[in-house]
């Protein structure tokens, strides 16, 4: 059985609690996924490349302004699970990092981070 938390949020999630939250309270944890598919489990990270498209949330690690767009947030299902207040107060303090330059003082390295491991992972049953 692999180790729990293995939920690593991207830098941006930091800064929106109320994401991390929202996430917890819809995935059951890796332990618990392992104990259901009942058999030796391998639990693989997924690294995510810089320049993913594919637009989940963890794909913009290196590009914190896409969160910015009310587009992007809308494609993006676990904004749809926090309230619109707390979605203003993630993105004003995103937006307030990212005016500062402290945002980029803390993890401007993801920027050329060729790919980041987060909370992806790959989990496989073995007979």
């Amino acid at each position: 059985m692999p180790p729990s938390g293995t939920r690593a949020p991207c830098s941006t999630w930091g800064r929106a609690p109320e994401l991390i939250e929202a996430d917890r309270r819809r995935f059951p944890g890796i332990d618990l996924i392992c104990a259901l598919i009942g058999t030796r489990v391998t639990v693989e990270p997924v690294p995510i490349p810089g320049d993913c498209v594919d637009g989940f949330i963890e794909a913009f690690y290196a590009r914190p302004e896409r969160f910015l767009d009310p587009a992007v947030r809308r494609a993006q299902s676990v904004w749809g699970f926090i309230s619109d207040a707390d979605e203003t107060r993630a993105v004003d303090r995103l937006r307030h990092d990212l005016e500062s330059g402290s945002w980029d003082r803390r993890h401007g390295h993801l920027r050329t981070q060729p790919e980041f491991v987060g909370a992806l992972r790959l989990v496989v049953g073995h007979p």
